[in-house]
């Protein structure tokens, strides 16, 4: 049965709080006590990809401090201006993979639709900094998209990205998939968020209870890099979703000056199990344009992995990966 959406009668406290996020590095630096020498790289670097951050997530960075793990997430810093041979705009192949507008489709039995173009923060190493959302126009396509997933019964689970798919309000999400619903070869919806990390007042209990009631099994894949990110609020968000039996899965991107040591990395899967999240992907950087001062070596990264394997048991351990363009699925790194 497909779930009865009950219209919103006032704008809930979340999308208040999406409005009121900071674009402005003046702003950002005023409210850090961070020194005004980072404010014309910043703005320079914010023209190239806007900056954008919840005050929620604000709230967990350390004031004055140049060098916090979340700061270096979202600040724009002058090596964003400096062009890399080895690195492009489209660094995984999405374009190439893109039959019908905001559909995306690389790997066998499974289908990934844009839901959106918005974000609720703008990550400085993001792989689609550069993506032509304009001409894609996600959330203006969904009825071909669903055309296509219709047509090929080989697809069984359902990919919502973006931008991030919870931008969209509970009636429109609710909308999109009510229409996945009626799709009967789709057995999965996987959505991939950041919402629980950097806004977590957007899981409430309508959201919650939806994807509860879907008829596909739901599997949320959020977006955590650092244990400083998830707070007790954090925690709630994610527990609220788990009580209502839904898939908890986190991805990482290893990121240089952010997670790229042990102890950061032992804290963040300890800390995301607490939550019932099982660490899933360790990310490699995507080599797109703009974010190579993140980059981390593949040799210090399978040293990373091995340390974890010693000193976590293996379902704390997540998975080494980098997506090649081209591939039909994300590609191991062994060591």
């Amino acid at each position: 049965m497909i779930p009865r959406i009950v219209p919103l009668c006032q704008t809930p406290a979340w999308q208040k709080q999406l409005n009121n996020a900071i674009s402005c590095p003046t702003e950002l630096l005023r409210q850090l006590d961070l020194p005004n020498s980072l404010l014309a790289a910043a703005n320079k670097s914010a023209k190239l990809f806007p900056l954008k951050v919840t005050h929620s997530y604000l709230a967990r960075i350390e004031k004055g401090n140049v060098n916090d793990p979340l700061l270096r997430q979202i600040l724009p810093l002058i090596d964003e201006q400096y062009p890399h041979p080895d690195y492009s705009t489209d660094p995984v192949g999405d374009l190439d993979a893109t039959p019908v507008p905001g559909l995306i489709h690389k790997y066998r039995g499974r289908v990934l639709l844009m839901a959106t173009a918005s974000c609720g923060i703008h990550c400085r190493y993001c792989f689609r900094r550069h993506f032509p959302y304009s001409e894609q126009k996600p959330s203006n396509n969904w009825r071909q998209a669903i055309e296509y997933i219709k047509k090929d019964p080989g697809l069984h689970e359902l990919i919502l990205s973006g931008g991030d798919p919870l931008s969209l309000s509970n009636s429109k999400l609710f909308r999109l998939l009510n229409l996945v619903e009626t799709i009967p070869h789709i057995k999965r919806v996987r959505i991939h968020t950041r919402y629980p990390i950097i806004l977590p007042d957007r899981i409430d209990q309508a959201l919650s209870g939806y994807l509860h009631q879907h008829r596909c099994k739901v599997v949320v894949v959020v977006h955590s890099n650092h244990p400083n990110e998830l707070d007790a609020q954090v925690q709630n968000a994610l527990k609220l979703l788990n009580n209502n039996d839904i898939t908890l899965l986190n991805q990482s991107v290893l990121l240089a000056g952010i997670n790229n040591n042990v102890d950061t990395l032992i804290q963040l899967s300890e800390r995301l199990f607490s939550c019932n999240v099982l660490p899933y992907y360790l990310h490699q950087l995507d080599k797109v344009q703009g974010a190579q001062h993140f980059a981390v070596t593949d040799m210090q990264a399978k040293t990373l992995i091995k340390a974890l394997r010693h000193q976590l048991p293996g379902y704390l351990v997540p998975r080494l990966v980098r997506e090649n363009s081209g591939e039909p699925s994300k590609q191991p790194i062994l060591g």
